[in-house]
């Protein structure tokens, strides 16, 4: 074994992705020594995009004062970089509107907003940014993007013809009608990517209300207001742009923040897995490896539905490597797209199980065995 490259996705609320790969690397350095390691921070378009991208693109990070989901201001970062002569900004929308941002008592999507992310795209904007590359996972937000666009000068007025400020999800289903003579940023020069690992579309059984608004915080009788008001700015927006949102995969992300971006600044929407792995030049990195180990925290039908380890099996695969997955536990059998899956835990049946599987330090013991009985039953050990 001369060459491994490890990209794994991180074990949410356990092990960021580095820690995953210091994990796996420690185990097959224990049985080969002298085997040069690849680490590859990965990410979906959520935490951790700012990380997966920084060491790889050479940027800047820009501190700026923006405000949270509920208005608090707080201290956010972007990434600037060049790019084929255009200043580039990496904005990951979790910064400034992320659900990890607010404590249990305060996720509340019909009073969350996006407007701090508009802020740090305004901000990279003036300090002259014109393309633009936004990770719109794990977000706090049901608002419909509208906070952002507000903060980007976007108008939202009433049948009355009435300013509404402090776009929130409360305030969707009063929107008649969107002003953009005063937008702050010049569209016709900017260039937006969108990176985000769904394909919810804006309103429906399969929207960003019903899918996700509960992981925010969302009773039943929230999600029937949130819903009904994303279906009246859905209207809105295909009178304005001539755009219908739901038929568009992946508008209904962070709270129909994709939509927003897709239908108002133009942008280009991809999974934040392709994205990366483009970025950082991933099938370059991979060349001569004997093995690709990928992985997140739990690997299941979704994993196989153009997330990260799958993107990541699919393009080393390509390339002939075989590439092994980790995880917290799986509900996948072994197959295709993976030589083999080492779940380090079974499912955990109770709170405490789950909680003693997830803690950092058992979780990084049980990789490094599970990669290192793998290593021993399936490959000859090398001396050292």
């Amino acid at each position: 074994m001369k060459k491994v490259v490890v990209a794994s996705d991180s074990f949410k609320g356990s092990l960021t992705s580095s820690e995953v790969a210091d994990a796996v690397s420690s185990a097959v350095h224990d049985i080969y020594p002298d085997c040069k390691i690849i680490k590859v921070n990965m990410a979906d378009g959520g935490e951790g995009l700012l990380s997966s991208l920084k060491g790889c693109l050479k940027g800047e990070l820009e501190e700026i004062t923006v405000h949270d989901p509920v208005g608090r201001l707080i201290q956010a970062g972007y990434l600037t970089y060049e790019h084929g002569g255009l200043r580039t900004a990496v904005i990951e929308m979790a910064k400034a509107s992320g659900l990890t941002l607010l404590d249990g008592s305060e996720r509340n999507p019909l009073l969350t907003s996006t407007y701090g992310t508009g802020e740090m795209i305004l901000d990279a904007f003036r300090k002259g940014c014109r393309r633009f590359i936004i990770g719109i996972g794990g977000s706090a937000t049901n608002d419909g993007g509208t906070g952002m666009l507000e903060a980007l000068g976007f108008r939202f007025l009433d049948r009355n013809l009435e300013e509404i400020s402090g776009c929130n999800g409360s305030t969707l289903g009063r929107i008649n009608r969107i002003d953009t003579s005063h937008i702050k940023i010049r569209l016709e020069e900017c260039a937006f990517i969108v990176a985000c690992d769904v394909e919810a579309v804006f309103s429906g059984p399969l929207g960003a209300t019903h899918v996700f608004a509960p992981q925010k915080g969302a009773d039943p009788m929230m999600l029937d207001e949130l819903e009904a008001g994303m279906k009246s700015f859905e209207d809105v927006i295909a009178e304005t742009t001539g755009k219908r949102l739901s038929e568009i995969k992946g508008s209904g992300a962070a709270g129909g923040t994709g939509g927003a971006l897709y239908a108002f600044l133009g942008a280009e929407l991809k999974s934040g897995a392709e994205l990366i792995t483009e970025l950082i030049g991933f099938e370059e990195l991979i060349m001569d490896a004997d093995l690709v180990i990928t992985g997140e925290g739990r690997i299941d039908g979704q994993t196989l539905m153009g997330k990260g380890p799958a993107i990541i099996a699919r393009k080393a695969g390509n390339c002939g490597i075989p590439v092994i997955a980790i995880c917290g536990y799986s509900e996948l059998e072994t197959g295709n797209p993976f030589k083999a899956i080492l779940p380090i835990s079974r499912k955990p049946e109770t709170a405490k199980e789950l909680a003693d599987a997830m803690e950092p330090f058992n979780a990084q013991m049980n990789i490094r065995k599970s990669i290192t009985d793998y290593f021993k039953k399936n490959f000859e050990k090398k001396s050292t």
